[in-house]
C-alpha cells in the first residue's frame, strides 16, 4: 500500500491502545509520515499531557494550532522545505464547551462560566457530555479541512471505548435537543469509513494483546468504527543464531574469551532468544485472534522518543505499509 494513500484514505485517524504501549509515539509517527508524504497533518492531544509536544521537541500544546514539524523557522533540508507539515493542538472539554457556546450565540453564558471556573464542571456534569463535546470539536476539525488528515491521540483503551461509544450512549438516553444533534453528528462521523478509522496499538505481550483483541471486537460491535491495521510497537529486532556457543564462535573468529565472558554472552543469548520466542508467539496469537493486518515498528534503544527518532520510525512505518496489500 502506498504510504501517502494510507495517510490520506480518511480525514480522521484515531489512534488508541492500552496505556504504556506507545500510542502517543505512533500518533506522532503517523502524522510525521503524512507530512513527509506531502500532506498537511494535524495531531490532536486529548490527554492534557506533554507527550506529543515532547516527541516533536516543541513547546507544550494548547487549544490553538502550532507547527510541530518542520520546526518553525527551519527548512526541510538541502532540497528545500517539505510540502507537508505537522500542526498540533490540545483539546479539553471545558474549552471545547466554551467554543461551542460561543459558536451558537451563547457567548455571554460562556463568559460567565469561564469567569466562575464552572466550565469544566458543566462539561463533565453528566456521563458522556465531555466526550460528546470533544468529539464535536474533532468533527469540526475534520470538516474544516485545514489538514489533509487529523490524527487523534485518543484516551487509553478503557476510556477509548467510553469515548467512542458516547454518541450511542447519549442517543439511547437523550431524545431531543442540541446534545442529541451533537451525538448524531458524532456517530455519523465515527461510523463512516470514508471519513474515520481507528488504529489500535499494542505491544507483543500477553496483556496488551488481550486488551487489543477485546477492544477491537468491542469497537466493531458497539461503535461500528472502521478498524485499520494494528500497530505492533516496540518489537526487538530478530537476531539469528543466538543458540551458538560463544566460546566456539569466538574461536572460529580468532578471538579469545575467558570462561566468565563466554558465560555472560551465553546467558545474554538465552535471555534474548526467550524474548524473541515470546514476542513471536504473541504476534502469531494476535494474528490468529484478530483478522486485521499488522504493522510492526521496532524498539529503539533510547530512553525517550524525540524528533530524530520520529524520522526513523516514520521510515519504518512507510516500509511496513508498502508491504501491505491495498484495502479495496
Amino acid at each position: 500500500m502506498d504510504p501517502r494513500e494510507f495517510c490520506a484514505r480518511t480525514g480522521l485517524v484515531i489512534v488508541a491502545g492500552k496505556g504504556g504501549v506507545g500510542k502517543t509515539t505512533v500518533a506522532a509517527t503517523l502524522a510525521r509520515l503524512a507530512a513527509e508524504e506531502g500532506l498537511r497533518a494535524l495531531v490532536v492531544d486529548l490527554q492534557g499531557g506533554d507527550g506529543l509536544a515532547r516527541t516533536f521537541g516543541g513547546p507544550r500544546l494548547d487549544y490553538h494550532d502550532q507547527q510541530l514539524w518542520p520546526p518553525p523557522g527551519t527548512g526541510g533540508g538541502a532540497s528545500g522545505p517539505p510540502a507537508g507539515r505537522v500542526m498540533g493542538r490540545s483539546l479539553t472539554p471545558d474549552l471545547a464547551l466554551l467554543e461551542y457556546l460561543d459558536d451558537h450565540g451563547l457567548r455571554r453564558i460562556g463568559r460567565r462560566l469561564s469567569r466562575t471556573g464552572a466550565a469544566d464542571l458543566v462539561a463533565t456534569a453528566a456521563p458522556g457530555i465531555a466526550d460528546i463535546v470533544l468529539l464535536g470539536k474533532v468533527r469540526q476539525l475534520e470538516q474544516q479541512r485545514r489538514a489533509d488528515v487529523v490524527v487523534v491521540d485518543a484516551p487509553a483503551s478503557g476510556h477509548a471505548l467510553t469515548f467512542l461509544g458516547a454518541p450511542t450512549t447519549l442517543l439511547a438516553t437523550v431524545s431531543t435537543g442540541p446534545i442529541r444533534t451533537q451525538a448524531e453528528e458524532a456517530r455519523a462521523l465515527l461510523t463512516d469509513p470514508r471519513r474515520c478509522r481507528v488504529v489500535l496499538v499494542t505491544l507483543a505481550e500477553e496483556t496488551p494483546v488481550n486488551e487489543t483483541v477485546q477492544t477491537a471486537y468491542a469497537l466493531d460491535d458497539e461503535v461500528g468504527v472502521d478498524l485499520g491495521p494494528v500497530v505492533v510497537n516496540g518489537l526487538y529486532p530478530v537476531i539469528e543464531d543466538l543458540g551458538v556457543d560463544p566460546g566456539e564462535a569466538a574461536r572460529s573468529a580468532g578471538v579469545a574469551l575467558d570462561p566468565a565472558q563466554a558465560a555472560t554472552l551465553a546467558a545474554a543469548g538465552e535471555l534474548r532468544a526467550a524474548r524473541q520466542g515470546l514476542q513471536g508467539a504473541q504476534v502469531a496469537r494476535l494474528a490468529a485472534e484478530l483478522a486485521l493486518p499488522q504493522v510492526h515498528l521496532p524498539l529503539l534503544p533510547v530512553a525517550s522518543i524525540g524528533p530524530d527518532h520520529l524520522g526513523e520510525l516514520s521510515r519504518a512505518l512507510a516500509d511496513e505499509l508498502q508491504a501491505l496489500t491495498p484495502v479495496p
